[in-house]
This record gives structure tokens, sequence and C-alpha cells, in this order.
């Protein structure tokens, strides 16, 4: 039975059933032409380390799809220094590239990690790095290899260290238990930041990284929050009767876009969150609600039904007219914008399905890049190159990431219960 979109918004205020538990991964479609790249163990002097660094790098880089790291048991030698390689020998398995590097201790819980990136065919390093960690601090100083890696050989930032956030929730004695929860980008460490009786949604990142907004029914209302992730606190931002709901922040962080019933109708309204002061945006008899920023602070992209179906509309950041970007089919909602600003993903419907599409807001070329029945939820990283979107897998929610070209596919799965509501964090770094 296809969903009006009215009746898709009253199931977001509902929300399914969740689960807490870490994340995991699984390549369900690869890249034909992935480069091939050596990743060698990195050496550690007899040192116990709580992590694999190498491994990690290894991981990030097959997870990005643009590279297809040896298995290990075919390496054919284990440097640790410029002068043990020789690149005749990595260059009869095909290798392109070669990451070598070591750990040192440098004291109590004190490490330095030394990584080396060479090009195999021009026989010459392309770059190296020295860098400290403690334990807690391996995971995140492996990612950031991977990202200086990742761009040395693209051209285009990693997002590897960067982070997911997301909602969950259990059932514990016959009782529903939500959970806020943000995790690394590959979906280790997970953090719960919030834990409440009643529905958690919405759940989107301040530019800088260091807080979520989200919405919470815990009063039995929807109610707009904002949680600072470092200090632990956070902020009733909208209680307004009726909706509050679809927190979206500005570009600069002084500013949140919200969807609110206050006076009647769902519309979208600017928040200035110094002094909490409203300017309604929209004004229709239809329901305008999932607002969204161009990266450049000038216009917002939302979703609204004037046209009789749900469709994405643009208009001023500062209100006016709004202008219709969508015309294939007759459901596009839910939009996330690329960080260049030149394309947009959205859900698309179709038939009785819901994927994740692209548009290029350039030609108004509409691309479907996932093959699910049930596909929600997209949120682009922060450096464009894939998508995390929520979509179901044996009755199950689950996410699942695709490439913007929609060549490489991937699938965050729980052992157990779904998760939903996926937003990648911007670039950040932590504290």
């Amino acid at each position: 039975m296809k969903m009006s979109y009215r009746s898709v918004l009253f199931l977001c205020l509902l929300l399914p059933t969740w689960l807490q538990a870490a994340l995991t991964i699984e390549i369900t479609q690869g890249v034909d032409g992935a480069v091939p790249i050596a990743v060698v163990p990195f050496g550690t002097a007899g040192i116990t380390l709580p992590q694999d660094v190498a491994g990690i790098i290894a991981s990030d880089l097959a997870r990005s799809g643009r590279f297809a790291p040896l298995a290990e048991q075919n390496l054919v030698a284990r440097p640790v220094e410029s002068s043990q390689v020789r690149f005749q020998d990595w260059r009869t398995l095909g290798a392109e590239n070669l990451v070598i590097g070591k750990v040192e201790m440098l004291g109590p819980d004190s490490y330095r990690i030394q990584f080396r990136l060479f090009d195999v065919f021009r026989g010459r390093q392309i770059t190296g790095y020295s860098l400290p960690a403690n334990s807690a601090q391996l995971r995140y100083v492996a990612h950031r290899i991977s990202d200086i890696i990742y761009e040395q050989l693209t051209g285009q930032p990693g997002a590897f260290a960067t982070r997911i956030a997301y909602v969950i929730s259990e059932t514990k004695n016959g009782k529903k238990e939500y959970q806020l929860q943000l995790a690394d980008s590959d979906g280790y460490n997970p953090q719960t930041l919030l834990t409440s009786a009643q529905p958690l949604m919405s759940p989107a990142w301040s530019p800088d990284g260091r807080k979520l907004a989200y919405v919470s029914f815990e009063n039995r209302r929807a109610a707009v929050f904002v949680q600072d992730i470092f200090a632990g606190t956070r902020t009733e931002l909208s209680a307004f009767a009726g909706i509050n709901g679809a927190p979206s922040w500005s570009p600069d962080g002084q500013s949140m876009a919200v969807t609110l019933s206050r006076d009647g109708n769902p519309e979208v309204y600017s928040m200035r969150l110094s002094d909490r002061k409203l300017k309604r945006l929209t004004s229709s008899a239809a329901i305008d609600t999932e607002p969204v920023w161009t990266p450049d602070g000038k216009n917002i992209v939302f979703t609204s039904d004037r046209g009789g179906s749900p469709q994405l509309y643009r208009m001023s950041a500062q209100g006016g007219r709004a202008q219709r970007l969508t015309f294939e089919g007759s459901y596009n909602t839910s939009a996330d914008i690329a960080p260049d600003g030149k394309s947009l993903a959205l859900v698309h419907g179709q038939d009785g399905r819901y994927r994740i599409a692209v548009l290029n807001l350039e030609t108004g070329l509409l691309r479907v890049l996932s093959d699910g029945r049930l596909d929600e939820s997209p949120s682009f990283a922060p450096n464009g190159s894939m998508i995390i979107y929520a979509t179901e897998t044996g009755h199950r929610g689950v996410l699942a990431a695709v490439s913007s070209d929609g060549r490489f596919r991937q699938r965050f799965s729980l052992r157990q219960g779904n998760v939903r509501e996926p937003v990648w964090s911007p670039f950040t770094q932590r504290k």
C-alpha cells in the first residue's frame, strides 16, 4: 500500500522498534577498477596494542570503494622502514601504492604512530607523518591516517575520522527504550547520548560537530532539544503546542530551521539561536516540513505537498516565493544537500517503492541509487563521496551507505533489532 505524505509524517511521530548495539559493516556491492593497495601490518617492536592500526586503515580504504587492499596473507614482505622496501616485489603483486608504518611506546599509555605512503610504480614516497596517541585515541589516529592517504591519492578529503549519529531502541520487560547514539564512521565506539522511554527522532549535527539537535517526545509531546556532546548538557529549544520537528542548523551555526504548527498548519520557521526569535518562512495550506540549508546559507530546501503530492522546493532563507525542484514521480522528500551544493540526496517514491536518489541541481537530472523497498533519511558524508540512509532487510531496520555515483554499497547492521535516522557529522577535530 502506497503511503501518503500525511501518513508518512504521522508514522515519523510514532517510530518503529529499535535496539542498541555496535554497528557492523558488510560491503554489499564492490567497485570494478578499485585501486590495488598494500597496507603492511605496522611494526610494534613487541608492544601489544589494543588496536590493529594497519587493519583499521585497510578496512577504511576498502569501505571507500576506491581501493582494494591486498589480503594480508598475500603480502610479499613486511617492511617497517623505507630502506626495507623493494618496489619490484610490490609491482609484481600489482599494488599501485604501499603503506608501511610502526608504533613506538613513548611512556605509560603514550604512543607515536609513524607511517609512509609510497607510489610503487614510480618508486618514491608520496607522504609520511608521525602522530601521537594514547590507547583511547588509536582508532581515531588510524582513521586520520586513512584520511591523509585518501586525500593524497584522490585529491578529495577523507571522511573516515568523522562520526554518524542515529536513533535505536530496545524492548525491556515489554517497554520500549529509545536511545540517541553516535559512533565512528565505521560503526565502532558507540556512545549513548540520551535514553528515553518516549520516541527520539531527527538528529542534526551543528556545523562545528559539537552539538546535536533532535526531537524528543519525552514530555508526551514533540519538542526540539540541543545536546552538547562534550559538555553532556542539553537545552530545550522549541516546545510549542503542536508539531516541533525537523531541526536543521544554518551553516554559520547561528540559526535553526524547524517545522512548527504553532499557527495552525505545519510551516517552516527560522529561529535565531541567540534570542530564540522566530521568523516564519512559508505560508500555505499544505504541509511544509524537512527544511535544510544550502551550504552558502542563502537558501532553504524543504518538502511540501502544496502541488498535490510531496515534492522538494527551494526558497530564500529570508522567505519569499518557493521554486519547485522535483518533477519526476509523485513522491520526493527528505532532502540533504551535497557539501558542494551542486546536488541533493532525497527519498524518491515510485511504484510503491521508496529509494534514495540524487538530483543534479544544475541539470535537473534525477538518478536512483538504492534498490530497497523502504529507504529513507539520506545524509551525505562531509566530503560528498557517500550517502548513508535507513533501510530494511529481513523486516529489520538497518543503515546502509551508497557512493554518490551509485557504484559502491555497504550495510550497517545490528545483531538484532532495528536502527534508523542516520546523519553524518561534519569535518571536526575531536576533543
